[in-house]
């Protein structure tokens, strides 16, 4: 059906008396289930006067009344006898009542409903709608009348006719009903369905006929005599020559039938094609294919080059190619003795090619490139861009074809199609199928590389937003792991991490933003981020989750998420936790290896608002682990939690190596069962404390003189733990800060605190809370030096703001043992 007048054609081949194939209007009508008319095309409206308003939605008995019998006059008679159609299927109305369950063909006489006529004489075809949809029936019409042939006036005997689809279809089903050939016509097989709709996307050729010998509808050659055909009338031909006769009519058309068969063998090739690549998203196996699809059947070396941009996984590459851009080889297929072209093109290699290539007027013209037979002139030319490298005797002499590998108007690569010297040339009409076969690849590698764009976008913004989380904090050692949902895309809501407080003590969160995607991880970002600036504040773990919950009420209304925030006192072996609406986490016991669950108040999700928060406290013992992780681990749908966290409790139990191999076997143990579509992220602490004889105290007055104390109890207990090289940095960057907290301090006595540990870690705190900064002293200014000098020898240092004042530390690496 033509765009704009949705014309059909219907064929008829006359029987031996040299009419040629005419060409008339053809009605389009689909009934669904319940016998209503559910498309009714512009050819309907033409041949039975009903306007498509009128028609859609009616039954259709209503708008195909048949008349009965029908009358064999003057005017019907020029077309044929009705007797032909006899017996060929249940007539039109036992088709349109449902009664129909296979396709059939008639000849009807019809009730205008137009009023210029009173009946009309149709030819008809039924086809049910096999499979899932509305639709029940395709009715296909044509006037008889337009089959009267007007130079001869003689009647007209149909052998054979045959309704086709045209390229331009206003019927939303068209493609709908392509796919389901197979159904609607049973004889069919899925080889001959992929090759007519081929047939109807391209040459718009007829794919639905109609022969009083065949029962089912349908003869799928494409207009090509089959092969016993061609061999009698070669037989017919061979046997008139010899005898002197004419030749037998039809003979003359044999070239037109080759012709037809070469075109139905690239359809066939490029339809195979198409059904081996793009098996994978994944951009180096839709490669790959797409290089083994063509050899050896097409070409006997195939080599893909795709631009820099491409490979390297970025953004869509803008702009024409020049002889700067870079393509990079991808991959080589070929017939020849293995590793003959290993070494001259090895796959891997980028290289630009000059403008006086066929491979730069290819790839800028965007148009298939052919070159019959490589000269050895154009050889030496290809060759000298191979340095030390002679690839001369691989091309001279062999056909060439390069073709580009397009996208949206953009070259993304080419292919280079060579043929063995014996073998034919590339012609034209390769050239053609070369186009095609590359636009479709092109398509294939596109999608394939856009996944492969947006796995890495979605890669990067989670590793982004996710912390990377030093393995040991003060007295404790930390591993963490992160799976992306195996269905819902790579971005999504949940996260970790892990904060140093004042005290050698240690935040460890895990959270939870319902949903998935952008917006998830977009929320989870702003919220992690508020957690890593309240954490800083030292505020105690409920209070904290309080002022998550009101920022989560902000932010707006959509939103909730679970987190659970735990503080880690190594110094007093104390852990205290606060839970909003979080699945609970494990501690496991290093005692005696029991694991369990930790009994705490669930709380409500962040966001809901207006839920009180509460923190418990959990007295541990040095070589404790505690488990933290997100629902996404221990819950499968359609099965109970419970399952899951017995799981969560019985593998993390498992005595490990090492903290990766613990988390290692509790993925594995909760990982491997089906179901799972959320998140994980998961992490474990090893909570080994800090020894007593580790850790000294000692409170300092607010008179400048105890500044000098602090210099020599400093001294003396660094001489004690064997640090004396520490010493002199130390006592100065101390000096320092206790100068700071005398003179800012008000009437809390400063204390100051020495922890050995993985560093040697220094605190002051007093009860200012004024944070110290760098400044920029001028050479006469008698302050604004101290945050310099620590700056400059402490291992790392930093501030904090806490309940009764504020905390300055530094920290210096231990000499090595």
């Amino acid at each position: 059906m033509d765009r704009g007048t949705e014309r059909g054609t219907a064929h008829g081949r006359a029987g031996g008396n040299g009419v040629a194939a005419g060409r008339i209007p053809l009605a389009v009508v689909v009934v669904d289930r319940e016998g209503l008319v559910s498309h009714w095309s512009r050819g309907a409206r033409r041949l039975f006067g009903a306007a498509k308003d009128e028609a859609v939605g009616r039954p259709a008995v209503d708008l195909l009344p048949v008349s009965g019998a029908l009358p064999d006059d003057d005017e019907v008679a020029p077309y044929g006898a009705y007797s032909p159609y006899d017996g060929l299927g249940p007539d039109l109305e036992s088709s349109l009542d449902g009664r129909l369950s296979y396709p059939a063909a008639g000849r009807a006489r019809l009730s205008a409903s137009d009023g210029d006529r009173d009946r009309i004489d149709v030819l008809w075809w039924a086809y049910p709608l096999v499979g899932p949809g509305p639709e029940r029936l395709l009715v296909l019409a044509a006037d008889a009348a337009g089959l009267r042939h007007e130079d001869t006036g003689a009647g007209l005997t149909m052998e054979r006719i045959a309704p086709g689809f045209a390229l331009h279809t206003d019927f939303q089903g068209a493609e709908e009903l392509a796919r389901r050939l197979p159904e609607i016509l049973p004889s069919m097989s899925v080889g001959e369905s992929a090759r007519i709709v081929a047939q109807v996307l391209e040459l718009g050729y007829p794919v639905l006929e109609f022969s009083q010998n065949d029962r089912v509808p349908v003869t799928p050659d494409w207009g090509v005599p089959r092969r016993a055909e061609r061999k009698a009338r070669q037989e017919r031909a061979a046997a008139a020559v010899a005898s002197g006769a004419p030749l037998p009519q039809g003979v003359e058309d044999e070239g037109e039938d080759l012709e037809y068969a070469a075109v139905r063998e690239r359809l066939e090739f490029l339809n195979e094609v198409s059904g081996r690549i793009g098996t994978s998203l994944d951009l180096s196996r839709t490669i790959v294919e797409v290089s083994r699809a063509v050899v050896p059947r097409f070409t006997d070396v195939a080599g893909t080059y795709l631009r820099e941009q491409v490979v390297a996984g970025e953004g869509f590459p803008e702009g024409v190619p020049d002889t700067t851009t870079m393509w990079h080889r991808v991959a080589l297929e070929h017939t020849d003795e293995p590793g003959r072209w290993d070494d001259v093109v090895p796959v891997g290699e980028a290289m630009p090619f000059p403008a006086h290539t066929p491979f730069f007027q290819c790839m800028t013209t965007g148009d298939p490139v052919l070159v019959p037979r490589i000269s050895e002139q154009m050889g030496h030319m290809i060759a000298a861009q191979f340095e030390k490298r002679d690839i001369r005797p691989l091309i001279t002499g062999r056909s060439m074809l390069v073709v580009p590998l397009k996208a949206r108007n953009v070259v993304l690569g080419f292919m280079i199609l060579l043929r063995h010297p014996e073998r034919v040339e590339f012609n034209d009409m390769d050239r053609v199928t070369g186009a095609e076969l590359a636009a479709r690849a092109g398509l294939v590698l596109d999608n394939a590389r856009m996944y492969t764009y947006q796995e890495s976008v979605a890669e990067t913004l989670q590793d982004s937003m996710l912390p990377h989380i030093a393995p040991r904090m003060a007295g404790c050692d930390i591993a963490t792991r992160y799976l992306p949902g195996t269905l819902l895309g790579r971005v999504g809501g949940d996260w970790f991490d892990s904060v140093k407080l004042p005290g050698s003590r240690t935040a460890l969160v895990v959270g939870d933003v319902m949903g998935h995607g952008l917006n998830s991880a977009a929320m989870m970002g702003q919220l992690r981020t508020a957690v890593q600036t309240m954490a800083a504040l030292d505020l105690p773990p409920a209070q904290l989750l309080r002022n998550l919950d009101d920022l989560a009420q902000r932010l707006g209304e959509h939103y909730l998420a679970t987190c659970l925030y735990a503080v880690y006192d190594p110094i007093k072996s104390e852990l205290q936790i606060a839970n909003a609406g979080h699945i609970p986490p494990v501690l496991v016991r290093a005692e005696d290896g029991h694991s369990d669950l930790l009994d705490l108040p669930t709380g409500a999700p962040i966001g809901v608002g207006g839920v009180p928060f509460e923190s418990v406290g959990v007295q541990v013992a040095p070589g404790d682990r505690l488990v933290m992780c997100t629902d996404g681990l221990v819950e499968v749908r359609g099965e109970d939690i419970g399952v899951g966290l017995a799981t969560l409790c019985e593998s993390a139990a498992h005595p490990a190596a090492s903290m990766d191999d613990a988390c290692d076997t509790i993925i594995r143990a909760l990982n491997t069962r089906g179901g799972r579509k959320d998140d994980v992220a998961l992490l474990m602490a090893r909570l080994n404390g800090i020894e007593p004889e580790d850790v000294a105290r000692w409170r300092i007055g607010h008179d400048r003189k105890e500044v000098g104390r602090a210099r020599a109890v400093i001294r003396e207990q660094l001489h004690v733990w064997g640090l004396n090289s520490l010493a002199d940095s130390a006592e100065l960057m101390v000096s320092e800060l206790v100068t700071n907290a005398v003179r800012h301090s008000h009437s809390r006595p400063i204390e100051l605190r020495l922890v050995r540990g993985e560093t040697l870690l220094c605190e002051v705190d007093d009860d200012d809370h004024t944070l110290p900064t760098l400044l920029s002293a001028r050479p006469l200014d008698e302050f604004g030096r101290g945050m310099r000098v620590v700056s400059t020898l402490a291992r790392e240092w930093g501030t904090s703001r806490t309940s009764s004042g504020k905390t300055v530390w530094f920290e210096l690496t231990l000499p090595r043992r």
